[in-house]
């Protein structure tokens, strides 16, 4: 019955629906995955097994979809590092290959189920590997953004009690002056050609590992991973979340919000450090069969965000507000040619009106804004289909209630709105 109950919610989630083929015009507004905002709504149900695993119920059932050639060839990943070297992986190939990551995390590092491990690495393959690798050991990730400073890991490796650290040999050095510091950290990997002393060579380790691992049975409400915040106020606060509420809920980004489906190619510029990777760059895409796209760019470079859009069969695009006002100070018309792209997605904050307009006068797409926090999933959204309001998030998603609330007037001042966000049906 538990089987049964974890197939069909893989089914729900991601199996197309067969009027989407319909759709020539891939300039089109009209959605992939739904009628209208109203059905998406009505009809949004998520079941949540007892069990729940990303890796066993999702990424290696499209494994199983991949052999029986019900998906078609597009790339479960697919990285390039603007100079040539590209890595393109299958379902398949992800899974032998995180299955050898999760043996020495068991093996080599003696790691637990529910041990803690940072992972502080660029926008390289190895940081997706350690996302699954961490499933499928049921191990909890941790990522952190490669800008962190000595005394930002320190603080990170003390509160989350990791018992393992995942780098490059940019921020080794730092880690090895705070190791000391830091009692239960025991395990140290790096990314690298070189080796480094007291650290295990991920590369050369991945050479000899085996890729015959059992993953892990986690409960729906067990801890999967923790995301330290910005820290806006005060020191930043450590937000878990569990196999579910990710690995499920975000179904309702690449389902709805992303509009995703197992033929599209889905880039998302996100920084590795933020949730907002696991919303678009992991859970999202994955969960519906797609391809993500990866760009190794160390520091944003406008130019080569729009070289990659015009070579590459990107369907969907996803970045901050800033970058896109960026993107439009160059002469996209005349210069560029974006054959495959067909929409484009934005959040982390407002986005100007007037950027959506140049960006919309230039490309013929619109920008639909989306917003959700470090311990959420999408909450509000423009989704395709809908009439785009400037200075408006949208509607709530199908899995929120979401109501504005004026708080009293006190004196003469009045106090902005805040949202209420009420769970609604998980």
């Amino acid at each position: 019955m538990a089987m049964l109950l974890r197939a069909r919610c893989f089914h729900r989630l991601a199996i197309p629906d067969p009027r989407r083929i319909l759709y020539k015009d891939y300039r089109t507004a009209i959605p992939q995955n739904f009628s209208n905002y109203e059905s998406m709504k009505h009809d949004f149900k998520i079941e949540i097994p007892e069990y729940f695993n990303f890796a066993k119920d999702v990424l290696d059932q499209w494994t199983n979809t991949e052999k029986t050639g019900k998906r078609l060839s597009n790339p479960a990943f697919w990285w390039v590092d603007g100079n040539g070297k590209e890595v393109r992986w299958s379902f398949e190939e992800l899974g032998s290959l995180s299955r050898k990551f999760a043996n020495i995390l068991t093996e080599a590092c003696s790691l637990q189920r529910g041990d803690r491990v940072m992972v502080i690495l660029p926008k390289i393959p190895e940081w997706w590997l350690a996302n699954v690798a961490c499933l499928r050991t049921g191990t909890v990730l941790i990522p952190g953004t490669t800008q962190l400073t000595q005394k930002d890991i320190l603080y990170r490796l003390q509160s989350s009690k990791s018992k393992c650290i995942i780098t490059d040999d940019t921020l080794a050095p730092a880690v090895d002056i705070v190791a000391a510091k830091c009692e239960n950290l025991h395990s140290k990997l790096i990314v690298s050609q070189h080796s480094r002393e007291g650290w295990g060579n991920l590369k050369e380790m991945m050479k000899y590992a085996s890729d015959s691992h059992t993953c892990v049975d986690t409960k729906h409400n067990e801890l999967m991973a923790i995301y330290f915040t910005s820290g806006t106020t005060g020191p930043p606060k450590m937000i878990g979340h569990t196999h579910s509420s990710f690995g499920l809920g975000l179904s309702v980004n690449g389902r709805f919000w992303l509009d995703l489906i197992a033929s599209d190619v889905m880039w998302n510029t996100s920084d590795t450090g933020w949730a907002k990777s696991a919303w678009s760059s992991v859970f999202s895409p994955w969960t519906q069969g797609a391809c993500v796209f990866a760009h190794y760019l160390p520091r944003f470079d406008s130019t080569s965000i729009l070289q990659t859009l015009s070579k590459f069969p990107i369907t969907v695009f996803c970045s901050a507000p800033t970058a896109y006002r960026m993107l439009i100070q160059n002469d996209i018309t005349r210069s560029y040619k974006f054959n495959s792209l067909k929409h484009c997605v934005s959040a982390g904050e407002p986005i100007n009106p007037e950027v959506m307009e140049q960006w919309k006068k230039k490309t013929g797409l619109d920008i639909y804004e989306g917003y959700g926090q470090t311990e959420t999933v999408l909450i509000c959204g423009n989704f395709k289909g809908m009439k785009i309001k400037p200075g408006s998030m949208g509607k709530p998603s199908p899995a929120f209630n979401v109501e504005v609330c004026m708080s009293p007037s006190r004196g003469h001042h009045t106090h902005p709105p805040s949202l209420d966000v009420k769970h609604l049906k998980f």
